[in-house]
C-alpha cells in the first residue's frame, strides 16, 4: 500500500528547522528567498509570514517587504523539498509531529485529526489539548491519540517543548545559515506515523538500524515488545517476499487491471494524467455496462497507485466516458472511499466539463521510484 525511498546521499528536509537568512524580497510576488545553506534558496511566501491561526491574521494582507527585510535573520521549516528547478519551500507556521499530537509554539488553537468522526471522542481529546495547552501554543491531536490517555498524551507535549527550546537555543548560538533540527529518518518516520502496539511484524535485512527501530519504540512506547525480525537470507530481502516484483510493475507506464483493463500513466512537470482503457475487458452484457465496471476497477486500483507511487500535484483522470449519471457518481464514490486510507491530504474535486475527474494531492518530496534502493 505505501512504499518510500530515502538515498543515503540525498536525506529530504522535509520537517527539518534552519536559521536563515532572507536574500531577496520581491513584493510583486509577496515572497522572499531564503540561504538556509542548501544549492538553491528556499522560497517563502507571505501566507507562511503572517500569523498560522487565521483569526489572528490582518483583513488587508501587508506587503512582504513590510515583514521582511534583506539580510535579516529567522527560524523557518521546511515543507516542500527541492522539487526539479525549484528551491525547498519553508514556512514560519512552525510544527513539530509526536506520537499523539504535532505541536505548533505560535498557534494558538487546538484542532483534532478529521479521521476522527466520533463526536464523544473528539470532544475528549479536544478537551485534553485544551487544558494541556499554554499561552500561544497550538495543538492537533492526532488520529492515533484516539482512544490515548491524558498522560500519555501530556508525556508526548514535554517531550516536543524540549525539542523547540533547543531549537531556540541554538538559534542564538549558531550563524546563518545553519541546520537547528533535522526530521526524523525515513524509518523512524514510519514508526511513529504508522507503526502501532498492533502491528505484527517489523522485518528489516540491516541488524545495526534493526536495533536503533527497537530503541526508538521503546522510547516512543515504553514496555512494549516489538515484533522485529531480522532477515538474514542470501536472496535480497525485496526478492524474496515477491516486493521488487510487484513495484517493477506498478511502477510501469501502462499497468494492466485485473479484468482485461488497463492504465496509461503520464507524469509532467506540471500534473499527472491517468488514462483509462477497456482493453481486452469484453464485460457483460452491454458496452455501458463493461465501461462502468472497467471504470470502478480502475477507481481502485489508481487509488491504490497513487498512494504507492507517492503521486502528488494535480492529477488528472480519463476515465472511458458513462451516458448514465448514476454510475458517474458510483466511479466517484468508489474512487472517495478507496483513498479514505491515504496519509497524504488530498481533495478530489470532481468532473469537468469535458468529462475528466480532477484531484490534488499534497506534493512534499518527488515522487516515488521503483528503484535506487541505497
Amino acid at each position: 500500500m505505501e512504499y518510500a525511498v530515502e538515498r543515503c546521499q540525498a536525506k529530504g528536509l522535509v520537517g527539518s528547522f534552519f536559521k536563515g537568512r532572507v536574500v531577496n524580497v520581491l513584493p510583486g510576488m509577496q515572497a522572499a528567498f531564503v540561504d538556509i545553506g542548501q544549492k538553491k534558496n528556499a522560497f517563502l511566501y507571505i501566507d507562511d509570514v503572517l500569523h498560522p491561526h487565521l483569526e489572528r491574521q490582518p483583513k488587508v494582507k501587508p506587503l512582504i517587504s513590510e515583514l521582511l527585510q534583506p539580510g535579516q535573520d529567522i527560524i523557518v521549516q521546511v515543507v516542500k523539498d527541492a522539487i526539479g528547478n525549484k528551491g525547498p519551500r519553508v514556512t514560519t507556521h512552525y510544527s513539530l509531529p509526536g506520537r499523539w499530537l504535532v505541536y505548533m509554539p505560535s498557534a494558538a488553537y487546538v484542532a483534532v485529526s478529521k479521521k476522527i468522526f466520533d463526536e464523544d471522542k473528539r470532544h475528549r481529546l479536544k478537551a485534553i489539548g485544551d487544558e494541556l495547552r499554554q499561552e500561544e501554543e497550538g495543538l492537533i491531536l492526532r488520529t492515533v491519540a484516539e482512544l490515548e490517555e491524558l498522560e500519555a498524551i501530556a508525556m508526548d507535549l514535554s517531550l516536543l517543548r524540549k525539542q523547540w527550546s533547543g531549537i531556540l537555543e541554538k538559534s542564538k548560538t549558531h550563524i546563518a545559515p545553519a541546520l537547528l533540527h533535522q526530521e526524523l529518518s525515513m524509518v523512524q518516520r514510519l514508526m511513529r506515523d504508522v507503526y502501532s502496539p498492533e502491528t505484527d511484524e517489523i522485518i528489516m535485512d540491516c541488524p545495526k538500524r534493526a536495533a536503533e527501530v527497537a530503541a526508538f519504540l521503546e522510547m516512543m512506547i515504553p514496555g512494549h515488545e516489538q515484533a522485529i525480525k531480522i532477515y538474514d537470507k542470501e536472496v535480497p530481502l525485496f526478492e524474496f517476499y515477491g516486493v521488487q516484483s510487484q513495484l517493477d510493475k506498478d511502477f510501469q507506464r501502462k499497468l494492466w487491471l485485473p479484468g482485461g483493463g488497463y492504465l496509461v500513466w503520464d507524469q509532467t512537470e506540471a500534473l499527472t494524467v491517468i488514462d483509462v482503457n477497456t482493453g481486452k475487458y469484453i464485460g457483460g452484457n452491454s458496452l455501458e455496462e463493461t465501461v462502468f465496471q472497467t471504470n470502478l476497477e480502475a477507481a481502485a486500483e489508481m487509488a491504490r497507485l497513487i498512494r504507492l507511487r507517492d503521486t502528488g500535484g494535480i492529477i488528472i483522470i480519463d476515465f472511458i466516458d458513462m451516458d448514465r449519471e448514476e454510475h458517474r457518481d458510483a466511479v466517484l464514490d468508489k474512487l472517495h472511499s478507496c483513498m479514505q486510507g491515504d496519509r497524504t491530504q488530498h481533495h478530489i474535486l470532481g468532473w469537468t466539463r469535458l468529462g475528466l475527474l480532477e484531484m490534488t494531492r499534497k506534493r512534499i518530496r518527488e515522487e516515488t521510484t521503483a528503484s535506487g534502493m541505497d
